[in-house]
């Protein structure tokens, strides 16, 4: 029997090519987007083709409220959540200045955006999957941001809320490991999608100077560690586990060294 699906910020780079691989491997998705309805509605199509059921929800996922009707609602469409990844995150329109300069407005937007929607979303998982006794996957999708600090950016509020997500994974995934659910994150470092474009070569280089493995990483190198967190078989002795996803970037203090030898 197919298992069912839902990711969050799934219309277009790490979402939607994580979308498209279940599908192919024979989940039913469902595909949460905010703005991009069109990529959510080709990533939804693309799924179909490959014979599987895929259904698109509109929501913030930063709004509990939005959160609770999309995930009942999918609950409603698909019978069950097995597996649920937390996705949606980001840190774009960034405000000028450091923190002394912050609006607390955009501070609550982030926290809210990288770490309380997967407490929103998660919550009405978990209860669907205790109650009906699924040995239900969890997975979170974070940043090595939440492993080391982002300054250049001004994204303190990003960086704490993903170090946050990292807690949240393992505190939740004690809680429910004796209903037989397991909670894992990934941490992934810089990889190319649609919007790693607003970089030019020159700080492209300046990125991949940074990396052990000498590369970017790419969608293709996230979906594989989604796939394997997401099997109820090969993960029954795996939770509570943040694994970085970045080719050695967040090897911090190692990095300096490297970077002053090169």
């Amino acid at each position: 029997m197919a298992k069912n699906i839902i990711i969050t910020g799934a219309s277009h780079g790490i979402g939607a090519a994580a979308a498209i691989e279940f599908g192919k491997a024979g989940y039913n998705v469902g595909v949460n987007y905010f703005k991009d309805q069109d990529g959510a509605e080709s990533t939804a199509a693309t799924i179909r083709e490959a014979g599987m059921k895929a259904v698109t929800y509109r929501a913030d996922v930063g709004n509990c409220e939005d959160c609770e009707k999309m995930m009942k609602q999918f609950i409603e469409d698909f019978g069950s959540v097995d597996v649920l990844i937390n996705n949606a995150g980001g840190a774009l329109s960034i405000p000028d200045g450091g923190f002394v300069d912050m609006p607390m407005s955009y501070w609550d937007s982030q926290i809210k955006l990288n770490l309380s929607a997967a407490a929103y979303t998660s919550q009405i998982a978990v209860q669907d999957m205790i109650e009906k006794k699924t040995p239900g996957r969890i997975i979170n999708i974070s940043s090595i941001h939440g492993l080391i600090t982002w300054v250049k950016r001004k994204s303190l509020p990003y960086c704490a809320a993903k170090a946050g997500l990292h807690m949240f994974t393992k505190t939740l995934a004690v809680e429910v490991a004796k209903h037989g659910i397991n909670v894992n994150c990934i941490a992934p470092g810089f990889i190319m999608t649609k919007l790693s474009y607003r970089y030019t070569e020159e700080q492209m280089d300046a990125f991949k100077r940074k990396i052990p493995v000498g590369r970017l990483g790419y969608v293709e190198d996230i979906t594989p560690m989604m796939l394997f967190l997401a099997d109820e078989e090969k993960t029954r002795f795996i939770t509570g586990q943040v694994f970085a996803v970045d080719g050695g970037q967040s090897i911090d203090g190692v990095m300096d060294i490297m970077l002053q030898e090169s």
